[in-house]
């Protein structure tokens, strides 16, 4: 019978990393490149069908409301502070910490959530008024499913530390779920003032 040597030992390296050296970390990063090209094609969209027509948003659609709209931008964007710590505290294995943080960045994520309606409200059109209302509509509900799908996934995230048996590669999977929540949540700002802000200066 053949005998194999092995040409290296591999027993000494670490189940798990962090960052790039992890797999985990280039198919977040891989995810983020699709969702940010397909919000690339909205934004895209929406400008195009806006140098076609002499007004925006065509008469009598009304100009979209920038209040809370613009209120909820701002609390997505300081959820990243709770983000932040999360991800320190999952850097340091530091259990405790972790659970603490998740929990936090879950109920603001279901706080962001409701924003979202009143997103939806101040756009002041249905869906289906006319070509500004689609491009408008649909925007705003893509970076929607984007922010319930990163919010619900963060929710059982904080279920599986406080009550499964957490794993050193769940720190891991914590870490690249707050690279994703950056994304999700800063690529807001843009979008938010080319939806609501835009009509008053283009």
């Amino acid at each position: 019978m053949k005998r194999y040597v092995p040409l290296i030992d591999v027993s000494e390296l670490p189940t798990f990393t962090f960052g790039r050296s992890a797999i985990t970390w280039w198919g977040t990063l891989g995810y983020m490149a699709i969702e940010g090209m397909t919000l690339t094609v909205c934004a895209m969209t929406y400008l195009y069908l806006r140098k076609n027509v002499y007004e925006w948003p065509p008469a009598p659609t009304p100009l979209p409301g920038v209040l809370l709209p613009g209120i909820g931008a701002a609390f997505l964007a300081l959820t990243n502070i709770a983000n932040y710590r999360l991800q320190r505290a999952a850097r340091r294995l530091n259990l405790q910490s972790t659970r603490i943080w998740f929990l936090a960045l879950s109920v603001l994520g279901a706080i962001a959530i409701g924003f979202r309606v009143y997103d939806f409200r101040q756009l002041n059109t249905h869906w289906d008024s006319n070509a500004y209302s689609s491009a408008a509509w649909i925007t705003v509900g893509f970076h929607a499913s984007l922010l319930v799908f990163e919010v619900l996934e963060t929710w059982v995230f904080t279920a599986l530390m406080w009550f499964g048996s957490v794993e050193g590669k769940h720190f891991a999977d914590a870490d690249d779920n707050c690279l994703y929540w950056y994304f999700m949540s800063l690529i807001w700002i843009p979008l938010y003032v080319l939806i609501y802000w835009s009509p008053r200066l283009l």
